[in-house]
């Protein structure tokens, strides 16, 4: 149940944003050790959205997942900025993520919980 959402201001060609999803669930998968079958990559793209008082490129991310290690949260952060660095040119200090580790009754899945 892993899921990463990404908002960003930065418009997004259609062909950049598949390849974006597909290396993204990729990534989470590898990072979390967890089977990218149950991966889940949300992005909006082209948002209204201001960091320290500049419309410059930025994002904004989730990261949620049942067991998170709080421990590696740095570690995946900068994994995931190079990520967005690589695909989008926005350099880690204009990334804020937001991880988080939901009970497992707290997340819903094929009409029930995990």
């Amino acid at each position: 149940m892993p899921t990463l959402r990404i908002v960003t201001n930065v418009e997004i060609p259609p062909e950049q944003c598949a390849a974006l999803l597909a290396d993204a669930s990729g990534t989470v998968a590898a990072m979390l050790g967890k089977p990218e079958a149950y991966v889940m990559v949300l992005i909006e793209d082209g948002r209204a959205l201001s960091l320290g008082g500049s419309s410059a490129p930025a994002a904004y991310l989730e990261l949620k997942s049942l067991g998170l290690p709080e421990d590696r949260t740095a570690e995946y952060s900068r994994t995931l900025c190079d990520l967005l660095a690589e695909a989008l040119e926005i350099g880690a200090e204009r990334v804020y993520i937001e991880f988080a580790a939901p009970p497992r009754h707290l997340f819903g899945w094929n009409g029930g919980t995990f």
